[in-house]
């Protein structure tokens, strides 16, 4: 068998449910020869010597292609890691949900067989990038494969925000936040906030008040080259904060704007030739049962 791919990175969630998997995904890939890399995270659950071990920083300068073991927590951790390198990424799914993690690990050596021997679906993703400006400076900056979220923070009060797209004034709001999602997060904590799913293929961006204080301030999808500016309009100094996915930017201050637009780096995703975008929708959300 000719495979396409050389030199292997493994990626997991640090965990004693992940070492079956490992073990197996290990030994599969050593016995055709391949190159294999491993997260230093994950070198506990492999129950044998490891030639290579690195930390996941480091991945992406010695690997063309990554595999994460675990949900989509552990995929999305991954993917904005290593979406500078342009190192492609097939996603086993341990978790629940597993919208971005589409093998099981009983299909995994049949589908492993078929992607490394180049038969796969291969679909790119666009990241948003969230800038903190305070006093012209950038403070914190972060990208986010699901969404960005500027939410209330130890307050029992409503924050006032005021967003603009391209310059241009859209909306003020009291509310507890407002997330701001790529088509990949419409799925997540936006599909909660009662917004629309966007196909993974659709060049947008869709905002979605967090409990508006008016009921008329609805989701809105916006081309995904627009550029976000986000700002507070209250008086008294608050506790908000920013989340990128799972990682927290907490102590914004009012004075503080919130840039956002899509990232230059998309991550490249490798699907098994099955893949159907619908087919996991009505599994994972239960539909036509």
């Amino acid at each position: 068998m000719t495979f396409h791919f050389r030199t292997i990175g493994l990626i997991g969630k640090p965990g004693a449910a992940i070492a079956e998997t490992l073990s197996i995904l290990y030994s599969y890939l050593t016995e055709h020869q391949l190159r294999v890399v491993v997260e230093a995270g994950c070198t506990p659950f492999i129950n044998r010597p490891l030639p290579e071990v690195c930390h996941i920083s480091e991945l992406g300068k010695r690997c063309d292609l990554a595999i994460t073991v675990g949900g989509d927590g552990t995929f999305l951790s991954a993917a904005r890691t290593l979406a500078r390198y342009d190192v492609p990424l097939i996603g086993v799914n341990l978790g629940r949900l597993g919208f971005l993690v589409d093998i099981s690990p009983a299909e995994l050596i049949v589908k492993l067989d078929e992607i490394l021997s180049g038969h796969y679906i291969s679909e790119k993703r666009y990241l948003i990038r969230a800038r903190i400006m305070r006093d012209e400076q950038i403070i914190h900056e972060q990208t986010a494969v699901n969404e960005v979220v500027v939410h209330r923070w130890i307050t029992p009060s409503m924050i006032e925000i005021v967003t603009s797209i391209n310059g241009v004034f859209l909306n003020s709001q009291r509310s507890d936040g407002l997330i701001i999602s790529t088509p990949t997060g419409s799925t997540a904590y936006a599909l909660s906030g009662g917004g629309p799913i966007l196909h993974p293929s659709l060049k947008a961006i869709v905002l979605v008040p967090i409990n508006p204080h008016t009921l008329t301030n609805r989701p809105i999808v916006i081309d995904d080259d627009s550029k976000l500016e986000i700002a507070f309009s209250q008086k008294e100094q608050i506790k908000a904060q920013i989340t990128c996915d799972d990682i927290s930017i907490p102590d914004v201050l009012i004075s503080d704007r919130i840039q956002i637009q899509k990232d230059p780096n998309p991550i490249r995703i490798l699907h098994p030739t099955d893949y159907d975008f619908f087919d996991i929708l009505r599994v994972k959300l239960n539909w036509s049962s």
